[in-house]
């Protein structure tokens, strides 16, 4: 066997199409866009690049066959924040069942990142947000994953604990019936601010798209900002806005108001996986027109919550209840079109957030973990702080 770095169109290719033929006996899996692979190792694209690297190998067999592949990174921004030593990430991996292969994909992560001053990973991640490609999968394989969301055979979790990855999160993606009844907590919780007239609810109109770029900016730095997360520009919330343009449906995307001030949102998009399993991975000209025809035809009938967010001043007062509360009139009585509901990975760490996933009547759906591999094996471990 033989391993050999991605620095060319050919390994790049080998790199891209190797789970094609891992997974092409599974029901489940479901093939990634091509594009959003190749963006995550496009400096142009990619805006970790600015204060990072990336290397990529393959490994081939006797034959000459690609069996494994896998990805560092490292982040001169984030290898100390909350870390007691410089860590970096590993990610993409994929390989045949056989812990050789595993094993030099493995080491080949760590003396890179070891040449760049690291003295730990965490894998598998993505080079970028938490939002994408985050996690090993290990509970939930009979269901097929979400859009950008990871998934791998049971044997991956045996490969890597074998080599010394431990624990370092669990991520927990939460699911539901959409017209299962709520917690009657959250009911409580809302009625507590029925009889105040300032607080407001209610789902975006597109055709008021600036306004909403606008509150989704003020509820983020608010909720998120001063919590290592820097503040987010107009420019910023715009992008990110219109790249959820295309799929977003305005009657699950839900704001809330303080004296019409923006207070909170609970976005959520179509599961995009349901159409993009119709691609075959490349939203070329075929791709696309397959796209807009599944969209057209309402092919999607799961929800995804994308994310949640309350500004500090108005948490604890029942704005979540109430928040959830309207949106569950709108997909619950008024518009029948989603059957399933699953929310953006939880972690272990955040049991504020885990409550509220609870009282939603959510059930955990999918576990993914991310596990760190510190390379100096008497440094005592640690988990992820709580929050």
């Amino acid at each position: 066997m033989q391993l050999i770095p991605v620095n060319n169109s050919a390994t790049a290719r080998e790199f891209l199409i190797l789970p094609i033929r891992i997974y092409k006996d599974s029901e489940h899996w479901i093939r990634p866009l091509d594009q959003d692979i190749e963006s995550v190792f496009d400096s142009k694209k990619n805006k970790s690049f600015r204060h990072g690297s990336a290397a990529r190998w393959i490994v081939v067999d006797d034959s000459g066959r690609t069996v494994g592949r896998v990805a560092a990174f490292e982040n001169k921004k984030s290898k100390n924040k909350g870390n007691d030593q410089p860590t970096g990430g590993m990610g993409f991996f994929e390989a045949i069942n056989d812990k050789q292969v595993a094993f030099m994909l493995f080491d080949a992560c760590k003396t890179w990142l070891q040449e760049k001053g690291m003295e730990a990973m965490d894998g598998p991640i993505n080079f970028g947000d938490r939002d994408k490609w985050w996690g090993l999968l290990v509970d939930g394989y009979e269901i097929e994953p979400n859009y950008l969301q990871h998934y791998n055979f049971p044997y991956y979790q045996e490969l890597f604990e074998a080599y010394g990855f431990q624990t370092y999160f669990q991520q927990y993606t939460y699911g539901r019936k959409t017209r299962d009844p709520l917690s009657p907590k959250l009911a409580a919780k809302a009625q507590r601010l029925e009889e105040d007239p300032a607080y407001s609810f209610s789902h975006m109109r597109l055709k008021n798209l600036p306004k909403y770029i606008e509150d989704f900016k003020t509820v983020y730095n608010q909720a998120w900002g001063g919590h290592g997360v820097p503040q987010m520009s107009t420019a910023q919330a715009k992008a990110i806005i219109n790249q959820l343009k295309p799929i977003i449906d305005e009657k699950i995307v839900w704001f809330g108001y303080y004296n019409e001030d923006p207070i909170a949102f609970f976005i959520m998009l179509p599961e995009m996986n349901q159409i993009f399993k119709h691609v075959n991975g490349n939203l070329n000209w075929l791709g696309k027109l397959k796209f807009v025809w599944h969209k057209w035809r309402k092919t999607c009938n799961k929800m995804f919550g994308l994310v949640f967010g309350i500004v500090p001043a108005h948490q604890g007062k029942g704005v979540e209840g109430s928040l959830i509360m309207a949106a569950r009139q709108m997909v619950q009585d008024d518009y029948h079109r989603y059957e399933d509901f699953e929310m953006n990975w939880i972690g272990d760490f955040n049991p504020k957030m885990l409550r509220v996933a609870e009282q939603v009547g959510g059930y955990i759906a999918k576990t993914h973990v991310t596990y760190r591999k510190i390379f100096d094996e008497t440094v005592p471990f640690k988990r992820h702080p709580m929050i």
